[in-house]
């Protein structure tokens, strides 16, 4: 399959560069899966679409500060190290720029030249490119994160935010993301209390989000293209949850596409209505041809062309469906990706 099919102009203007709106104010699109009926709202027109017997699922990953500004220790040359995963006893895969320059055996310094209060050694280079390290320090890690990490906000956005919080959910717990699921980002206490007074169920499932999502398609034929695995987690809590959605045949709504893959990781490792807790990585790849049997509607910004991201909501939806919902997007002025707007697929 060509990526260029899920190619699209997308002027730069459109792509939000920080959030201008209120987080339930955002414009929300909505998008009928079968007849590709297009409808324009906002975000807090969502409890419309929404209806008694649904199960929302939220992914309750916390993103870390896990942008990291150091030198090398031999020659005080300048690196910038992104933490992508904890692969556990202080050993992290990540990014470092520049990437050519940093090989196994550099000690990186963190904090202080004199006396950092963090220091790393580059054990290894990974497949694609990703750099292992093994940090040292005295204290708590999260809490030198805190004092000298940077939250890792997309490129695209050139200014560190006043207010960290605002890259992060409001319902954000379990600590590992070094990107935020951001189709949760529109979403506020109140609105969430409202839905739930609806007789509606919020479940939470956790993805830590890190280069698999954004990771760009390098190869022409998209199923040469592999993705970054990520870790998951499902709570015994959750699991009923679905199961009783399954049993009810009430709808699951995935919010985003972080709760869309972890929902169809568990399917495809248990089966619909019969999901258990469960925990590990996932690597799933979802573009058309799959069919999805966990997720009955999704929530989701509004993502870049021939990203994996658009693949997958092409997957759910249809692809002419959800290209003729971006042209219209385009041509409506949405803004796109991260502190974009959003779209309603049901």
């Amino acid at each position: 399959m060509d990526v260029n099919w899920f190619d699209f102009e997308l002027p730069e203007s459109l792509i939000a560069q920080s959030p201008l709106v209120e987080r339930n104010r955002s414009r929300l699109m909505t998008l009928d899966k079968r007849t590709g009926e297009i409808g324009h709202y906002f975000f807090d027109d969502l409890i419309r679409f929404l209806q008694a017997g649904d199960t929302l699922v939220l992914n309750d990953t916390k993103v870390i500060p896990a942008r990291l500004f150091g030198v090398k220790a031999q020659t005080g040359a300048k690196v910038e190290v992104l933490l992508l995963k904890n692969l556990g006893e202080d050993r992290w895969e990540t990014l470092v720029k520049p990437g050519k320059r940093v090989k196994p055996g550099t000690r990186l310094l963190f904090g202080p030249q004199e006396e950092p209060v963090l220091t790393a050694e580059v054990e290894s280079e990974a497949e694609m490119g990703e750099r292992v390290l093994k940090f040292h320090y005295q204290g708590i890690f999260h809490e030198i994160l805190d004092r000298l990490g940077q939250m890792p906000l997309p490129p695209y956005i050139k200014q560190q935010l006043e207010d960290k919080n605002r890259y992060q959910t409001v319902y954000a717990k379990h600590e590992g993301s070094a990107a935020a699921p951001t189709a949760g980002l529109h979403f506020t206490d109140e609105m969430l209390n409202r839905i739930a007074g609806m007789g509606i169920s919020i479940a939470y499932l956790t993805l830590h989000v890190g280069l698999g999502t954004f990771r760009p398609v390098s190869v022409s034929n998209i199923e040469e293209h592999r993705m970054h695995a990520e870790y998951y987690s499902i709570s015994r809590q959750t699991a009923e949850m679905l199961n009783d959605a399954a049993e009810r045949g009430g709808r699951i709504i995935a919010v985003g596409t972080t709760s869309a893959r972890t929902l169809e990781t568990a399917g495809g490792q248990f089966g619909r209505g019969r999901i258990r807790e469960c925990s590990g990585w996932t690597d799933i790849f979802i573009y058309p041809g799959y069919r999805m049997e966990m997720v009955d509607a999704l929530l989701t910004n509004f993502h870049l062309p021939k990203s994996t991201l658009l693949m997958l909501i092409s997957a759910f939806a249809g692809r002419e469906n959800v290209l003729n919902a971006y042209r219209e997007a385009v041509n409506s002025r949405y803004r796109f990706f991260s502190f974009g707007d959003a779209m309603f697929i049901y």
